[in-house]
């Protein structure tokens, strides 16, 4: 305190230039533009107030927010509190910044970002790479075992339409486990929801006994490359409804079809029924995709997999009956030539019974999939379960390819590919939009 009442007015000037530039020379252009926040001197000094820049004059008692932005000046130590991943930081005073100069906002901006922590403190990574494995090796796995196991059962019991029934009643029968042992929340029943999943229900009933046609008539492969072609059936089917695409889209299904029709003509094992199978199936799946997000809006605390077990309890009603018509006459005895085919009527039964249960769960990881991951991750998930489920039947089945018939998969495949990154983008594209108006 002494010493700073026994400062030289004279020296004043040249101190001040000191404390308010960092040490710079002092120069007239400083009397212009500088403020006067840090230039604190007490009563003792005011003596000198004359001497002092004019911008320094009478500065004691002023907030350092008065301080023009182009002026160095010394906040107060200041604490921020942080995202709940870190505790507080401490802010030193710095003589040569201004208290709203833009480090200091960007870190306040970056204090307003919330951040994930786990129980012991450390931030998560989102998505787990871990979970994310887990969650499509499963898929993938009960993928494979269902469509090898099913093909299995319908090369020595080709009546697609019985095994179809069959793999809807055993994930009925999975589902009513489930619910009756509590190991899933059952959810409340009403007149309404069971109307709202007629329809749904129906499209994929169309689809599944599509599909096991198709499998019944060609190999696995086939079906699944004309399966693969499924979004061409989405876009044109949502466009009559009123949904409108970027040309990006549009551009992405051109592979898709150029890919299966190069596949389709040079496919060993074609069949006309084969084909028309998977190209129903397609249909039916997008038509209950589409039909569900009309029907099932007032219905989202139901989740995936509940909504699975009740599409597939509703559609066993829709599909027994028909398959008793359909080929029912011809069951006693397709089942004696299978088993003097087999050999061992247990091999066949557990054909039947893991084409069964792997049916159910290969769908009940997908919705679980859905349910945990992005739509965008989920759609590249599932055409990449396309070519892992593709090379294992080729494997187990030793099915010829010919060059051709691989590379028209392979930019059929591709194109689905395509397509999921430019729906997503699609839909980022009208998010930012929405937010900007």
């Amino acid at each position: 305190m002494t010493s700073m009442l026994s400062l030289n007015p004279s020296t004043v000037p040249a101190f001040v230039a000191h404390r308010c530039s960092g040490g710079k020379r002092y120069s007239d252009r400083f009397h212009q533009n500088q403020s006067s926040s840090l230039c604190r001197f007490n009563a003792a000094a005011s003596s000198s107030d004359q001497n002092l820049p004019k911008a320094c004059r009478s500065s004691f008692g002023r907030g350092i927010h008065d301080c023009p932005s182009d002026v160095p000046s010394v906040p107060e130590q200041r604490v921020l509190g942080l995202g709940s991943g870190f505790s507080h930081l401490l802010l030193p005073a710095n003589p040569f910044s201004c208290s709203r100069n833009k480090q200091l906002g960007q870190i306040r901006a970056a204090s307003d970002v919330p951040q994930e922590v786990s129980q012991d403190g450390e931030p998560e990574s989102k998505p787990k790479t871990l979970q994310l494995a887990v969650i499509f090796g499963f898929w993938y796995f009960q993928n494979i075992v269902f469509n090898i196991y099913n093909k299995k059962a319908l090369n020595v019991f080709p009546f697609p339409w019985l095994l179809a029934s069959f793999q809807l009643l055993a994930g009925s029968i999975w589902m009513f486990f489930l619910w009756s042992f509590k190991l899933q929340p059952c959810p409340k029943i009403s007149k309404e929801f069971i109307l709202a999943l007629l329809g749904p229900a129906f499209f994929h009933t169309v689809g599944h006994i599509s599909a096991c046609v198709s499998f019944s008539k060609v190999a696995v492969s086939f079906t699944h490359v004309i399966k693969s072609a499924e979004p061409v059936f989405s876009v044109i089917f949502s466009t009559f409804l009123g949904s409108s695409y970027p040309l990006s889209v549009w551009l992405s299904i051109l592979p898709i079809v150029m890919g299966c029709s190069l596949a389709a003509v040079t496919e060993v094992s074609f069949n006309l029924g084969g084909l028309w199978g998977a190209l129903i199936s397609n249909v039916g799946f997008v038509l209950r995709n589409i039909y569900s997000k009309k029907s099932l809006r007032s219905f989202k605390e139901v989740n995936g997999l509940n909504l699975y077990g009740w599409i597939s309890i509703i559609s066993l009603v829709y599909l027994f009956p028909v398959a008793v018509f359909v080929e029912g006459s011809q069951w006693v005895e397709g089942y004696r030539q299978a088993i003097q085919t087999v050999g061992k009527p247990s091999t066949f039964y557990l054909w039947v019974i893991l084409s069964g249960i792997f049916y159910h769960l290969y769908n009940q990881s997908s919705y679980q999939a859905l349910d945990d991951i992005s739509p965008l991750t989920f759609s590249v998930g599932n055409t990449m379960k396309r070519v892992v489920v593709i090379v294992a039947t080729v494997i187990v089945f030793r099915n010829p390819v010919r060059p051709l018939n691989a590379v028209g998969s392979a930019i059929a495949i591709f194109g689905t590919f395509l397509y999921s990154q430019a729906t997503a983008a699609g839909k980022s594209g009208k998010k930012g939009e929405a937010k900007k108006s």
